[in-house]
């Protein structure tokens, strides 16, 4: 039987990069059930409300949803449950150290596949201001513009 390579995305956070401003991304391991790999085999997650807290010197990621395996039985996992991030212990301290700056938080950005093994992106992001919000929207609409006169110039 061939192993698995390559990245394989299973869910993606698009809210966080608009509603933070990214700082630094780390990339974990999870402690997760036979069920739970399994429903995410089957591209099922949901990284919206996630987010990543210390206890006793540990990171754990919580609020992420991964629904129950369709198949499972009694040994199904809850969907919410908390859930270690396997981290080095140096990795570990330095997150924790910035995160406990005023407006730092760590979020998951993105759940994905790699050879096999389910990775999570945490990210130490800062909140941003509804005005920052607005900027970028802003930006991105005028770039979409921008591309968009440079098309159809191009086409005449």
């Amino acid at each position: 039987m061939p192993r698995e390579s390559g990245k394989k995305i299973i869910a993606n956070n698009k809210k966080a990069r608009h509603d933070y401003l990214i700082e630094d991304t780390v990339e974990a391991g999870l402690v997760l059930m036979g069920t739970e790999v399994k429903s995410l085999r089957m591209g099922r997650a949901s990284l919206g409300d996630g987010y990543a807290s210390e206890r006793d010197g540990e990171l754990w990621l919580e609020n992420v949803h991964i629904p129950e395996y369709l198949q499972g039985t009694w040994t199904n996992h809850s969907a919410r449950r908390r859930r270690k991030l396997l981290m080095h212990r140096e990795e570990i301290e330095k997150l924790l150290i910035k995160s406990r700056e005023s407006g730092h938080t760590l979020i998951p950005l993105s759940l994905y596949f790699v050879d096999g093994k389910v990775k999570v992106e945490i990210a130490l992001a800062r909140g941003k201001k509804l005005y920052d919000k607005r900027q970028a929207l802003r930006e991105r609409q005028d770039d979409r513009e921008a591309q968009r006169a440079m098309s159809l110039r191009r086409k005449l």
